[in-house]
């Protein structure tokens, strides 16, 4: 499987062959083809900040985004993440939420089964992974960051998938989206004490001395490894190659620009019903 680049009225995206299907919409929004300028040029969708973007640019940016996916705008649903491992529960009752009205409260990851609830979540470094269970006609979208990856969201995500609509880790596919590579992510010794005490000497597959203290972690390739362990098919795990870091032009990085940039992200929704093989 692969990712692929696609571009829509000028707004370029990514999406994942495992999610290409009729029945939901998805995609990974890249820095180009938005309206907004300097630090934030150009398709930002970030709506705080230590100097904010224009609120007015930022509603446009997501407006083009949805229209390239061809998903709805006002059916968009965002949280305020926080690097924690709170799984949520997305219903028709939350569409606008974070976008049209405030966001009232915290998730890095968020899970539906209805249909033309589109969820999202963002990121300028950390992993963002969608899901989709063909199966049990659910979706879901999380951010993990080095913290979430520590406090296994992504697994936790897939679990809380299965509990609410019975979707099986094996039919579950996962598209894992551009994010800091073991090319760039450079930390000290708080990222690798916090991978091996979270999953013990299996973590160090993925983590590379450097030297001087300094380590380089895998933070894709722990995800990955994680969902497989928990049974979701190999097969059925897409991850995009691209480091963030590493490619300025095409996207925000936290460890290179620090507070003063934007946010790329990723969005999922079922369309119109929920779909059962």
């Amino acid at each position: 499987m692969s990712f692929q680049f696609r571009e829509n009225n000028g707004v370029p995206f990514y999406v994942s062959d495992l999610l290409e299907s009729g029945r939901i919409v998805h995609g990974f929004s890249a820095r180009p083809g938005g309206v907004s300028s300097g630090v934030y040029a150009s398709l930002n969708l970030r709506q705080s900040g230590p100097v904010p973007d224009n609120p007015r640019f930022v509603r446009e940016n997501y407006r083009r985004f949805c229209a390239a996916v061809d998903a709805d705008f006002n059916s968009l649903v965002l949280s305020r993440q926080v690097h924690q491992d709170t799984v949520r529960h997305v219903t028709a009752a939350g569409r606008g939420m974070g976008i049209l009205v405030p966001a009232d409260y915290t998730a890095d990851a968020l899970v539906t089964n209805e249909p033309d609830v589109n969820l999202m979540v963002f990121s300028a470094d950390c992993i963002i992974l969608l899901f989709w269970s063909p199966a049990a006609g659910a979706v879901g979208a999380c951010h993990a960051g080095w913290r979430g990856t520590a406090l296994d969201l992504p697994v936790k995500t897939v679990s809380e998938m299965f509990r609410l609509f019975r979707a099986r880790p094996e039919d579950i596919r996962v598209a894992v989206g551009a994010g800091i590579g073991l090319c760039c992510f450079e930390t000290g010794d708080d990222v690798p004490d916090a991978m091996r005490t979270a999953f013990g000497v299996g973590a160090d597959a993925f983590i590379h001395a450097k030297g001087n203290g300094k380590w380089l972690v895998d933070l894709k390739g722990i995800n990955v490894w994680r969902l497989r362990e928990f049974g979701v098919r190999e097969a059925h795990i897409d991850v995009c190659p691209l480091c963030t870091a590493c490619n300025p032009e095409l996207f925000w990085s936290h460890r290179k620009c620090g507070e003063q940039r934007g946010l790329q992200g990723a969005l999922i929704g079922l369309t119109g019903g929920r779909s059962r093989l």
